[in-house]
């Protein structure tokens, strides 16, 4: 028998705030997605901001047809299947389904059952080392599935969720009007995003992990601001599916994603992938977003993230590869960057991931007062101690990216969160329709969509002026910080606001217009 080798960073630790139930029962039927190696290193500084077409990157960096032979074989060896439809060279993925007998046999872990009892979800997990067959080793990146404890929360707070009586105490001495709600086209306008533009012929991806809408939602919503209904379609992946009905469950953060984002970006369309909430559904989402030829998006807004700190190695680097596949492809990635300030809700500071990738668009938050159709104040979204606060700090997994140095505190290291920010608090918050009720709803969650919409529009005119898409934007956006609101006044608890960039609201919040002009430049420059 061929000697086996542990899967470098597959080490798992035991779940916490989970109940154990016992062993997983043998017969039950499990699916792993198994990320396999390029066939080419991707190095992106190479690319020069040069975007791939579709052919060129598959041709250039998908899974070795070869790689997948071999897992074909491997499946077969250990009573496993393939499935081929779910499979995929571009997502580099091949997926493999079994019982869970077959699957401790195949992968050298022993499978347990747990509730998690927060919200009281059966999973399964494995404690230590995943291991193959060495001749496997090399070509394997990640094995995803054994392990399906919930990785994510969805970054939104309702009003009412937000309770600091003292707040309105802490906000800087200076007269400003008193705070009120918004809909996401009043947000829009405050942040001056380009009118002649709605984003026709642009797609939107939307990631979520649970929840979903309904249609009577999306006519309330949008004939309510005399636009039309966008057209949303729903993508389901490993099994997830549109699932509206729970009220406080995930619906409020579904539906918060499309209707800022179709306010945005009316003529956009809008499609959702739902996954499960498991490291495997997140990251197949991210995947088969980016490579979907059918609906083809051209920026993919996540409002869902957990700790740093609470991720598998194997995982993080999995889906951070995943990123660095969308930005050679000019897919825009906006991620939320959490509602628990510097903490990320942990004991110490921590930044939530997928936010910390360097190579997505991390999304913080302020709170915006208005005074008609200007911006009277803005300041960092903080309702600690009790309520939320704009997620930001410095990653410990990722070393800081190149284009983000000179903006970093001296003294600093590791990726800084987030990279813009933009309306979150759920006092100035975003009046939606959610199960049929009106609600107030804030939170990082809404800046993700916000930016996706508005990269919809720089799409449109990127288009219409014969260019790619804007891509992986943060090197143009840190050479280009006077695009953005300095937020200089608040904090998210270890961390704050000042002149520049910072930890808690990043390069600030939008010039829409500004923002257009300096990608549209950034792009015409690297064409010629």
């Amino acid at each position: 028998m061929a000697p086996r080798i542990a899967l470098e960073k597959s080490e798992r630790k035991a779940p916490a705030h989970a109940t154990h139930l016992g062993r997983t029962s043998p017969q039950q039927t499990i699916s792993v997605s198994v990320i396999v190696r390029r066939k080419n290193a991707l190095k992106l500084s190479e690319l020069k901001g040069r975007r791939l077409s579709h052919a060129e990157f598959n041709a250039q960096y998908a899974a070795d047809p070869a790689d997948f032979d071999s897992l074909r074989t491997f499946a077969q060896n250990h009573d496993l299947a393939v499935d081929e439809a779910a499979s995929s060279l571009p997502r580099r993925t091949i997926v493999l389904t079994g019982t869970a007998e077959a699957m401790e046999k195949a992968f050298g872990v022993e499978l347990n059952s747990y509730e998690d009892t927060q919200h009281k979800k059966r999973f399964h997990a494995f404690t230590g080392k995943i291991s193959l067959p060495e001749e496997h080793v090399p070509a394997v990146e990640a094995v995803l599935g054994l392990d399906s404890r919930p990785v994510a929360t969805p970054h939104f707070r309702r009003l009412d969720d937000a309770a600091d009586p003292d707040r309105r105490k802490k906000r800087p001495t200076i007269p400003t009007p008193q705070p009120q709600p918004f809909s996401a086209v009043q947000v829009a306008q405050l942040y001056s995003f380009p009118t002649s533009l709605n984003g026709s012929g642009e797609t939107i991806g939307i990631l979520e992990l649970g929840g979903g809408y309904t249609a009577s939602d999306l006519q309330t919503y949008f004939s309510g601001l005399g636009l039309s209904v966008p057209n949303v379609v729903a993508v389901g992946v490993d099994g997830g599916s549109n699932s509206p009905g729970d009220p406080n469950g995930a619906d409020g953060e579904v539906e918060l994603d499309i209707q800022v984002a179709g306010s945005v970006a009316p003529a956009a369309n809008i499609a959702v992938y739902f996954a499960p909430n498991t490291d495997q559904g997140f990251i197949d989402a991210i995947t088969t977003a980016v490579h979907d030829s059918t609906n083809k998006p051209s920026v993919l807004s996540i409002s869902w993230g957990g700790p740093e700190s609470s991720w598998s190695a194997s995982s993080v680097t999995a889906l951070d590869d995943a990123c660095q596949s969308a930005a050679a492809l000019g897919v825009t990635i906006t991620v939320a960057s959490g509602d628990n300030g510097s903490s990320d809700g942990t004991n110490g500071t921590v930044v939530d991931f997928p936010a910390s990738s360097p190579h997505v668009l991390a999304c913080g938050g302020t709170a915006l007062y208005a005074n008609g159709t200007a911006i009277a104040e803005e300041v960092v979204w903080d309702d600690q101690p009790q309520g939320g606060a704009s997620g930001g700090g410095y990653s410990t997994t990722f070393a800081t990216p190149t284009w983000q140095a000179s903006a970093l505190p001296s003294g600093q290291s590791g990726r800084g969160v987030p990279d813009v920010s933009g309306d979150a608090s759920p006092e100035t918050g975003y009046n939606i329709i959610v199960d049929g009720q009106p609600q107030q709803i804030g939170g990082t969650s809404a800046v993700a969509p916000l930016y996706a919409g508005l990269l919809a529009l720089v799409n449109q005119q990127l288009a219409t002026d014969g260019q790619v898409s804007a891509g992986f934007v943060n090197p143009t956006f840190y050479e280009n910080a006077s695009a953005f609101n300095d937020i200089t006044q608040g904090n998210n608890g270890s961390y704050s606001a000042g002149p520049g960039w910072d930890a808690c609201t990043g390069l600030g919040s939008p010039k829409g217009a500004a923002i257009l002009n300096a990608l549209t430049a950034s792009v015409a420059t690297t064409a010629s």
